[in-house]
């Protein structure tokens, strides 16, 4: 048990690195996701035009 703080360590590092990722990747999706509506808007006002 004299190796328990570095075990606990390493788990909340792991543990706080995926939850960073999953962070980073929703947002990064969330953009992507805005920037797609963005462009479905424009190619069917485009389309209109026409």
């Amino acid at each position: 048990m004299d190796n328990f703080p570095y075990l606990f360590a390493a788990y909340t590092i792991i543990w706080a690195a995926l939850f960073s990722y999953v962070f980073i990747i929703n947002n990064r999706q969330r953009q992507l996701r805005k920037e797609l509506d963005s462009l479905r808007q424009v190619l069917k006002e485009s389309e209109k035009g026409e």
